[in-house]
C-alpha cells in the first residue's frame, strides 16, 4: 500500500478501496466519507486501511498521512489521566473474548476531547483480531447541548425562586398573624399567592413543552379549528382586560380552507404572538389570516396567520436568534422560552414560522400551517 503525500482525490479513493476490502460500509453501497462520524479501520497487523473524511476533520490528520501507519501512531489517543490508550487497551493482544470498547472521552494531541468507541472484528469467537473499527465523534455538539440544558435549569430555577418566595412569605405571614389583618389585606395577599401559583404553573408547562419538543415527543391532536374565532377570543380578552378595542385589527380573507390542528396548541401560539405585540410593540396590532400555499409537500393549500405591530421592531442582527432559547431582546422580560416553544409547536404541525419587519416598521411574525385534513375527508 502506498503511504505518504497522496492528493485529496487519491486519498478519498484509497479510503474507498480500503473500506471495500475490509468489508466495511462501502459494501453496503455508500462511501465511508458519507458517514457523519469519524471512521478509522486497522487491519490484522494494526495498520490503518480506512480513514474517512469525518476522521480527518475531527483529528486534523490527513488521510494520506494516516493510511498505512500503525493505529497508535495515526491516532495517538490518551485517556484523561494521560495514559496511552492503545497500550492500555491492547486490542490485538488482550483477552480473546473482547468484542468492543464502549464509548468514552479521550484526548487527541493538543488536549482536544473526542468520543471514541471501538469494535474488534474476529473471524472466530475467540480468534485473532482481523479488524479494529474505531468510531470518532466530536464532543462540541454534546458540550453545546449540555450548556443549553444548564442554562435552561439555571433560568427556570431563577424564575421559580421569585414566585415561590412570595408564596412562602405570604402564607407564613397569614398563618402566623391571621387575626391582625383586615379582610381586604387578606384578600390582596391571597390574590398575590394565586397569581404567583399561576406563574409557577406556566413555567412548569413551558419546561414540559421544551422537553417534548427537544425529544420529538410533542403530540398534536388534530381537530377542526376556526382560526378566525380563535384570534377573536384573544382580542376580546385583551379588550376585557382594559386594552382599547381600536388597538386591534383583524383582517380575515374568505374563503379559508378548513384547518385541522391542535386547538390548544394553536391557542398557545396565538397567545404568545399577540401578547408579544401588545406588550413590546406599539400602535395597532394587526392580525391577517389568509389562504396560502401549503408548506407541506403534496398539499395545495394552507392557512397563514400574520401578527404585526407598529413598534420599534426587532434589530436585523437579532432576527436569526428570535426563535432560540432565552432570546429576550432589549427591555424584554420573561424566560425567553416562548418563541422557542411557538416554533416547536408550529413545526410539529408541519408548518413554518418567520419573523421580519412589518410595513409600519414594527415586528411581524408569520406562521403557516398545512390544512392536514384527515384521509377520510380527502
Amino acid at each position: 500500500m502506498s503511504v505518504g503525500t497522496s492528493s485529496a482525490p487519491g486519498a478519498r479513493e484509497v479510503r474507498r478501496q480500503s473500506a471495500s476490502r475490509s468489508g466495511d460500509p462501502a459494501e453496503l453501497g455508500f462511501d465511508p466519507d458519507d458517514l457523519p462520524d469519524g471512521l478509522v479501520v486497522a487491519d490484522e497487523h494494526g495498520h490503518v486501511i480506512c480513514f474517512n473524511a469525518a476522521a480527518e476533520r475531527i483529528t486534523a490528520v490527513r488521510a494520506g498521512d494516516a493510511l498505512g501507519q500503525r493505529l497508535e501512531k495515526a491516532l495517538p489517543l490518551e485517556d484523561l489521566e494521560g495514559r496511552r490508550w492503545w497500550q492500555l487497551t491492547d486490542p490485538y493482544g488482550g483477552l480473546a473474548i473482547r468484542r468492543r470498547q464502549p464509548e468514552r472521552n479521550l484526548l487527541l494531541p493538543g488536549g482536544r476531547e473526542v468520543l471514541v468507541s471501538a469494535r474488534y472484528v474476529r473471524t472466530e469467537p475467540t480468534g485473532t483480531v482481523r479488524r479494529v473499527v474505531v468510531s470518532l465523534r466530536d464532543t462540541e455538539a454534546r458540550r453545546r447541548t449540555e450548556r443549553s440544558h444548564a442554562e435552561l435549569i439555571a433560568t427556570v430555577a431563577h424564575e421559580l425562586r421569585s414566585p415561590l418566595t412570595s408564596v412562602k412569605g405570604f402564607t407564613a405571614t397569614l398563618l402566623a398573624k391571621w387575626e391582625r389583618f383586615t379582610d381586604d389585606q387578606k384578600r390582596l395577599m391571597l390574590e398575590t399567592v394565586d397569581a404567583d401559583a399561576d406563574r409557577v404553573t406556566r413555567l412548569i408547562a413551558e419546561l414540559l413543552d421544551i422537553s417534548r419538543i427537544d425529544s420529538g415527543r410533542l403530540e398534536v391532536r388534530r381537530q377542526p379549528v376556526d382560526i378566525g374565532a380563535a384570534v377573536g377570543r384573544h382580542m376580546q380578552a385583551y379588550v376585557a382586560a382594559g386594552q382599547p378595542a381600536d388597538r386591534f385589527l383583524l383582517r380575515l380573507e374568505q374563503p379559508l380552507p378548513a384547518l385541522w390542528a391542535d386547538p390548544d396548541k394553536i391557542d398557545q401560539v396565538l397567545s404568545n404572538l399577540i401578547e408579544n405585540a401588545v406588550r413590546h410593540g406599539e400602535g395597532t396590532v394587526t392580525i391577517d389570516i389568509t389562504a396560502t400555499a401549503s408548506p407541506r409537500e403534496g398539499e395545495d393549500t394552507g392557512t397563514s396567520v400574520t401578527v404585526s405591530d407598529e413598534g420599534p421592531g426587532i434589530p436585523e442582527e437579532s432576527m436569526n436568534r428570535v426563535f432560540t432559547r432565552f432570546w429576550r431582546g432589549s427591555k424584554r422580560g420573561g424566560t425567553g422560552l416562548g418563541l422557542y416553544i411557538v416554533k416547536g409547536i408550529v413545526e410539529a404541525h408541519g408548518g413554518t414560522i418567520t419573523v421580519g419587519r412589518a410595513p409600519g416598521a414594527g415586528a411581524q411574525f408569520r406562521f403557516t400551517l398545512p390544512v392536514a385534513a384527515p384521509a377520510f375527508l380527502a
